[in-house]
């Protein structure tokens, strides 16, 4: 077996491990050792090729492993973000730090109040956060 192939089923078994477990790392060393193997065609000096995998994977994850893990932000966020945080909902009842009670898209939702002072039934709170089942507000 001549030294490229080695050096390419190595390659194969970085991808296989990064299947396993995604974590983006042995995808980067897979992509080193995939050039390496290229290399080693014409460069036979295997001490030269360890020094060549070292430096192409360390360049590979400190350069395009960021750019790989980035993640989008979407412009319209889905699930308690998107729905709830930053829109008006309704006092039910008094809202003080401890207890109180909003209604918004015609659901009951527990709430805090974010400033010491009280909101009153009736007025209008802005979510600002969630924490669990209870939003935090404060008075528009």
């Amino acid at each position: 077996m001549a030294l490229w192939q080695i050096i390419g089923v190595i390659g194969v078994a970085l991808c296989i491990l990064e299947i396993l477990t995604p974590t983006l790392f042995f995808l980067n060393l897979a992509i080193g050792a995939f050039a390496v193997a290229v290399i080693s065609i014409w460069y036979q000096n295997i001490t030269g090729l360890i020094v060549l995998f070292v430096i192409l994977s360390s360049i590979i994850l400190i350069f395009i492993r960021p750019l790989l893990t980035k993640k989008e932000v979407k412009e319209n966020q889905t699930g308690i973000e998107g729905k709830y945080i930053g829109k008006i909902a309704r006092a039910e009842s008094d809202i003080s730090k401890d207890a109180g009670v909003i209604t918004i898209y015609g659901e009951r939702w527990e709430a805090r109040n974010v400033h010491s002072d009280i909101i009153p039934a009736g007025s209008e709170a802005r979510i600002l956060r969630n924490d669990s089942l209870i939003m935090f507000v404060e008075k528009v």
